[in-house]
């Protein structure tokens, strides 16, 4: 049966939520930015109205105010932003169960089987080339269903893209924006995906768009002509992944609510007050940012990763990223190690450095073969002291229990990363990482 993927898109989600909870902000130029002092003063998320200026997620607060003198700054409230993201969750859990969350302001639907459960609509159907397919005009209504729901019970807006792969109804989130419902259907999928530059299909990112445009490959439709082998020889695997997607060819399932989502990196990054400057500072820092990924690599429940990620970026916001292969590991104190030796190994004194992000991938899923001293040794000794640790802190909060390297610089230990900082799941294939 011809699948119906909704993929729904938080409009400017944190400045919506700001408007809503405060009516005075309506009509007005909005940003949601980070602390100036803390030198996090960057924009997160702006209203229509401010994109409008020129204001991009990413400017300094400065860079905003002179674009647009009146726009107004506010801080970010992470916890309201997780309780509308819950509360529009609940509202398509009325239409099926099948919901795979993308980061905190996107997911995809698979209503397939829930059609019975939307209003009447008068003809389902169309004939093409002797086949009967799903209508443009109802999946538009199933999409503009849900959209209109979320608009009027919680006043915050969505953008939604219906397709029958979750690549292309991913696409078709983007293709109107604010608060409007794209089809990429059976029926029109050519037409309208073979246009787009390459850079708008799912996990193409920098990178690989400009290895892609390099090759002449400049819209979607060329790669999809383009011959497998040239692709698969530039790209490897992922190139059949680029293919498929190009091709409409997606057959990944949405997953069920209550599945544990299945990620391909997880990593957390920070800005500091002040360039930092000094190596002990850098491994203090490290250890930091090591305790929130390894957290949420033993809460996500994929086994150990085998391999760890730096990136910095210095004070002339120059940036790098570098990688290492490593003994599969769920522990804290193991990827702060890597980490700080691939920055040991990648930067001479003297530095200064702004900001840091330790990230890991390669996940076994529990499958990969322990050695002996590492089953009856040290290894699952130090596990179990760090999952007791995860408790504790869930329990009785993140200081109550630290580690003496962080507790050297007080304001650190209450520097709970894990659940004060939201991410996304991040494609890191596209970083262009340097190997070590």
């Amino acid at each position: 049966m011809e699948r119906i993927v909704i993929h729904s898109d938080l409009n400017n989600f944190y400045a919506s939520v700001e408007r809503r909870l405060n009516p005075e902000l309506a009509g007005k130029p909005v940003a949601v930015c980070g602390s100036k002092e803390e030198r996090r003063g960057i924009v997160l998320a702006k209203c229509e109205i401010a994109k409008r200026f020129g204001v991009k997620t990413g400017d300094t607060i400065f860079a905003a105010q002179k674009k647009c003198p009146n726009i107004v700054i506010v801080p970010p409230h992470f916890e309201e932003y997780m309780n509308f993201s819950r509360a529009v969750k609940s509202i398509y859990a009325r239409y099926t169960d099948l919901i795979e969350g993308y980061g905190i302001d996107e997911c995809w639907l698979d209503v397939t089987h829930s059609t019975r459960i939307f209003p009447p609509f008068a003809d389902m159907y169309a004939e093409a080339d002797g086949e009967r397919h799903f209508s443009d005009e109802y999946l538009r209504f199933l999409g503009d269903t849900i959209r209109n729901t979320v608009k009027s019970e919680l006043g915050v807006t969505v953008s939604c893209g219906v397709s029958f792969n979750k690549a292309f109804a991913k696409l078709g989130s983007d293709l109107k924006k604010p608060d409007g419902t794209s089809v990429i259907s059976k029926l029109n999928f050519k037409s309208v995906v073979n246009p787009l530059p390459v850079s708008d299909l799912l996990f193409v990112g920098k990178a690989t768009g400009e290895k892609l445009g390099r090759m002449g490959l400049t819209t979607i439709g060329r790669l999809a002509a383009t011959d497998d082998g040239i692709i698969k020889n530039a790209f490897g695997k992922f190139g059949e992944t680029l293919l498929k997607y190009a091709r409409g060819e997606d057959e990944d399932e949405v997953k069920h609510m209550d599945e544990r989502r299945e990620y391909k990196s997880i990593g957390n990054s920070s800005t500091y007050r002040e360039d930092v400057t000094d190596l002990k500072r850098i491994e203090r820092f490290l250890y930091v940012l090591s305790e929130s990924v390894a957290a949420r690599l033993r809460e996500a429940g994929q086994g150990a990763a085998d391999t760890v990620h730096l990136w910095v970026r210095f004070n002339d916001l120059s940036d790098f990223s570098v990688q290492k292969k490593v003994r599969h590991t769920v522990l804290c104190s193991e990827i702060a190690t890597h980490a700080f030796e691939l920055f040991k190994a990648n930067v001479r004194a003297p530095f200064k450095v702004r900001a840091l992000g330790v990230t890991v991938s390669g996940f076994d899923n529990g499958i990969s073969q322990l050695t002996l001293d590492e089953t009856y040794g040290k290894y699952k000794k130090l596990e179990a002291v760090e999952r007791c640790v995860d408790e504790i802190r869930k329990k009785h909060g993140y200081e109550k229990v630290q580690r003496g390297i962080i507790a050297e610089e007080p304001e650190e230990m209450t520097n709970d990363i894990k659940n004060t900082h939201l991410i996304k799941p991040a494609n890191f294939e596209d970083r262009g990482d340097k190997q070590l």
